[in-house]
């Protein structure tokens, strides 16, 4: 299971990789109201790292000291999930794969005012920092909107009955009465 409490800067001055595994039942929000399907275990891997911020550097040449560093942090996830194609109706696993750097900033106003000029993720730093919280959001949002197989293992029927074969019924021709009338009118 990742760490639910975890000191992210303490971790990026260690330069420390944390990785491992985690059985889908360790995930709740994830687990909850997937069909039964046995897959195997989730695996994950997270740096944190202080990086220089790249505006700062050579900005002011009269500066003696360098801006704070950033802390940055890489979260890579894999698992096999469990969804109902909603094609054919039953079970199957869905590959599901995170790759992603978030920078992290002193609270959520900061994170707000930086968003719209950010191209990567922000959030805001916490003491302890919930690891297992972030694979799961990101697992989660990885997911498709709609699950599907590539090519469901059973023929799908697109209607939803069979149309029953009916006798084609003979009409009347509506240009029948003109034709009587215009046989009348060549007689005159």
């Amino acid at each position: 299971m990742p760490p639910t409490t975890l000191d992210l800067r303490a971790s990026a001055q260690k330069a420390e990789t944390l990785s491992g595994q985690a059985l889908l039942s360790a995930f709740a929000r994830l687990a909850d109201g997937l069909p039964e399907l046995d897959v195997a275990p989730v695996r994950w891997s997270a740096q944190a790292e202080l990086r220089q911020p790249l505006g700062d550097l050579g900005a002011d040449l009269g500066r003696t000291e360098l801006p704070e560093p950033q802390l940055w942090l890489h979260l890579q996830a894999s698992a096999e999930l469990p969804q109902t194609c909603q094609r054919c109706l039953s079970p199957y696993a869905q590959p599901v794969e995170v790759d992603r750097w978030f920078r992290f900033v002193a609270d959520e106003a900061v994170a707000l005012a930086e968003d719209d000029e950010c191209e990567e993720d922000l959030l805001a730093l916490e003491p302890r920092f919930d690891l297992a919280a972030l694979i799961e959001d990101e697992l989660l949002l990885a997911l498709p909107l709609v699950p599907m197989h590539e090519v469901c293992p059973v023929p799908v029927r697109m209607s939803a009955g069979e149309l029953p074969d009916l006798p084609e019924e003979k009409k009347p021709n509506p240009f029948a009465a003109l034709s009587a009338l215009k046989g009348r009118t060549s007689d005159h």
